[in-house]
């Protein structure tokens, strides 16, 4: 059975304490010379989500050239201040011991459904060093869609058309639009609860299995391959 496993990035694998918001903060003062003032909720939500929710609470126009403008901002500061993230935040118990085992398992694709940017996920594994069994060419990213069950669409054509082979997907996510996204597309979700939702909140989103966290590489391990 081929199996592609698409992680979450924020309070799934790392925590980064809130840098990202900072680099929005940057991020609109330069494409759009406003100081950041409406704080979007960013809890399992893509990035252009984020942004249209943004840009409309600062009475701009949502444009596709503003919201191509602010991201190549954001990410521009990402590349500036990526050297700040070992020392602002850190990787979540276990997600190295998961990751690592995962990829010693005969026909599993490791990925991401992450509502960061691809060049913003590759900042922020790299910075603690969870880049090495990951496949970015194949995620789903936060540009794609606002809403988040499009992102695992696209990881998944992308794994499929990269590797000409069918998958078993598996999203790990920590919170309900991680389930949600996972659910609609008929994979297996895998709650974590090391951010903000609790073990019964993703219970109640129809998670199909819930760890505390990553710690027990042997369960994170079962609920992956499990059929």
């Amino acid at each position: 059975m081929n199996t592609l496993v698409l992680w979450d990035i924020d309070l799934t694998l790392i925590d980064a304490k809130g840098l990202g918001r900072e680099w929005y903060r940057t991020a609109l003062r330069a494409a759009a010379g406003l100081d950041l003032v409406h704080l979007p909720s960013f809890g399992g939500r893509t990035e252009r989500a984020i942004t249209l929710e943004m840009l409309t609470s600062h009475d701009l126009d949502p444009t596709e050239e503003l919201v191509a403008r602010l991201h190549a901002e954001l990410i521009d500061v990402a590349a500036r201040e990526r050297h700040l993230l070992p020392s602002h935040g850190h990787a979540l118990p276990g997600a190295s011991a998961a990751l690592t085992a995962l990829a010693a398992q005969e026909n599993v694709v490791q990925s991401l459904v992450t509502g960061n940017l691809v060049e913003i996920a590759r900042y922020k594994l790299a910075a603690f060093g969870l880049d090495e069994h990951v496949d970015f060419e194949i995620g789903g990213y936060g540009s794609v869609s606002e809403h988040r069950p499009a992102l695992v669409l696209e990881a998944v054509r992308l794994a499929s058309a990269k590797h000409t082979r069918e998958f078993r997907s598996v999203v790990i996510g920590d919170t309900p639009h991680d389930v949600d996204a996972a659910l609609h597309h008929g994979a297996v979700a895998i709650g974590v609860a090391t951010g903000r939702s609790s073990s019964a909140e993703l219970r109640e989103a129809g998670a199909h299995v819930v760890l505390t966290d990553l710690s027990d590489t042997a369960a994170v391990l079962a609920a992956v391959l499990s059929p």
